[in-house]
């Protein structure tokens, strides 16, 4: 199915498969490894092993092709839904902190993708 309506985005977003490793941000040593299936600087969507309420606010660290290390960041999931009964959701979530650093390291990633995929 294809949404219709208007486009509540407020910045660009990329397809991409980007590694991510990612907690519950109250959990200690409890990361969970999955991939990105888009990006933008406003957020991401993560296929995950399991469903999150709405509003968990997780730490995560997710590398890019431009940028040797991880770049970490704290996220809030605001949709979680079953796409494969009890085995994969797609979550999406809403970037809380981002440091300038990071937010342009997103920035030029998405940039880059933007030219490459049209």
């Amino acid at each position: 199915m294809v949404y219709a309506g208007s486009e509540r985005r407020k910045q660009p977003r990329v397809a991409g498969k980007f590694v991510v490793s990612y907690r519950i941000k109250a959990e200690v040593d409890n990361y969970d490894i999955s991939q990105t299936r888009n990006l933008s600087l406003g957020g991401m969507m993560l296929t995950t092993n399991r469903e999150f309420t709405l509003g968990t606010v997780l730490a995560i660290d997710i590398r890019l092709p431009f940028f040797i290390d991880a770049i970490n960041l704290t996220g809030r999931v605001i949709d979680s839904k079953e796409v494969v009964k009890d085995l994969i959701y797609d979550t999406r979530i809403q970037f809380l902190e981002i440091d300038s650093k990071s937010a342009g390291i997103v920035n030029d990633t998405v940039g880059y993708y933007l030219k490459t995929q049209k």
